[in-house]
């Protein structure tokens, strides 16, 4: 769904999933050192919306997902997960609820998949699941991210986005965002992620996964791990080199010693021009790779900053 605020001055469109909103204004820079500084928002209208209205709701998301709903407070924005049977990370989504319905975001064109999923769980609950992308959009502004790691979000109705951004500007492009996402470590599920990742890999524990609640679907493989081992992978912040004017693809190979004997250590996500930090990349890579160790990917060298400690988990040690 197209935004209507891809016809502002200097709107230059997005790319791959991004490409129906701007991915700047005409100083992807200058934008970010904007919402750095407290003012702006970010159009982030391509993302799917879902609502799940009826009284069971909080009861019933909070048996399905990673996260404590039962007594969420209203208009609290929060993350939660739905995991495989084996605990690989199937959907996220970030939202509140108001008092009525619990709405949530989602990336673009997840929710069909998220909505079916819902309903096939529904059973004799009171609930109802909608897609409602065609009547919210999604925005950002860093004035809200005080109060948590999601309240920066707000869901806007469509027809006012035009409106909204009038009151709300300047406008700051998706670079602008992801630049400082991505220095923040967090991840986005599909990009940053793949089939295989867990929880505990990603740096969602907390955020996203509430580890004093009742069961749900995948939760072993996140206590499991959490208490008697390490997670096999660990998200990463990469440190490119500067002096290739390129960024990596997304899913590009990260490779561990010189190129004439090297090995795969894992793969690229998202990545990004940091207007402070240069270019930068998040990473899902072997937890046993050296923390130090310089890293190649797509001809680039790349260093490591911690987002995902390799040594989490394991709280809970065999005495000796």
């Amino acid at each position: 769904m197209r935004s209507p605020l891809l016809d502002l001055p200097g709107a230059v469109a997005g790319d791959g999933v991004d490409r129906d909103v701007a991915a700047h204004y005409g100083s992807f820079n200058n934008e970010q050192r904007t919402l750095e500084a407290g003012q702006g928002f970010v159009d982030l209208s391509h993302r799917d919306v879902v609502r799940v209205s009826g009284p069971d709701r909080l009861t019933w998301l909070h048996s399905l997902t990673t996260q404590h709903l039962e007594a969420l407070a209203p208009k609290v924005w929060t993350g939660a997960l739905v995991l495989s049977p084996q605990g690989h990370v199937e959907h996220a989504f970030f939202g509140y609820d108001d008092g009525d319905s619990f709405t949530a975001h989602t990336e673009p064109g997840t929710a069909a998949a998220l909505v079916e999923f819902l309903d096939r769980m529904r059973f004799m609950m009171r609930v109802e699941v909608a897609d409602v992308t065609a009547e919210l959009a999604v925005t950002w502004r860093p004035s809200a991210t005080a109060e948590g790691p999601y309240a920066g979000y707000e869901l806007v109705p469509r027809e006012q986005l035009t409106t909204y951004a009038e009151a709300a500007g300047p406008a700051c492009g998706l670079w602008a965002f992801e630049a400082l996402r991505i220095a923040r470590g967090e991840p986005r599920l599909g990009l940053d992620t793949d089939q295989r990742t867990i929880p505990n890999e990603a740096g969602w524990i907390g955020p996203a996964v509430h580890l004093d609640k009742g069961c749900y679907r995948g939760q072993e493989t996140v206590a499991r791990v959490h208490t008697l081992g390490r997670p096999p992978r660990r998200l990463t912040l990469l440190h490119l080199d500067g002096s290739e004017n390129r960024l990596p693809p997304v899913g590009a190979e990260l490779l561990l010693g010189d190129p004439a004997d090297h090995k795969v250590v894992g793969f690229v996500g998202t990545s990004a021009r940091h207007y402070e930090l240069g270019p930068i990349a998040l990473a899902m890579v072997k937890r046993n790779v050296p923390l130090d160790a310089t890293l190649t990917v797509d001809g680039m060298p790349a260093a490591q900053e911690v987002v995902v400690d390799p040594e989490v988990g394991l709280h809970v040690r065999p005495l000796r």
